[in-house]
């Protein structure tokens, strides 16, 4: 399992925009590096983002051999209801993880 770092709202009022951040610490690697021994490592990158409001999709992005080590994604969405915020990642060499946030809608 990779360590997160996620930084939302625990609560909010209907129709609030709320900002989600998040970082995920994952060992990356182009796949255009060398090792040691002069031979190319295999590409190990994360390869798409998802967040899911109460099972809706809010936000995705996918990303590709330039990204960052340790990738920090940034996104708003709307409060409606309260509910759960389901973060997954996804990438090379079957990597899943996902982190539940719950949050709680005031009137």
């Amino acid at each position: 399992m990779a360590r997160t770092l996620i930084n939302a709202p625990k609560t909010a009022k209907r129709g609030e925009v709320i900002e989600i951040r998040a970082t995920i610490g994952h060992p990356m690697e182009t796949g255009f590096r060398p090792d040691d021994s002069g031979k190319v490592m295999p590409r190990n990158i994360i390869q798409r983002f998802h967040c899911r409001y109460n099972g809706e999709l809010v936000f995705s992005a996918e990303m590709f051999s330039a990204v960052s080590a340790n990738p920090y994604l940034a996104f708003h969405t709307v409060a409606t209801e309260s509910g759960t915020l389901a973060l997954t990642w996804e990438g090379d060499n079957g990597f899943s993880q996902t982190e539940n946030i719950t949050l709680s809608v005031a009137a």
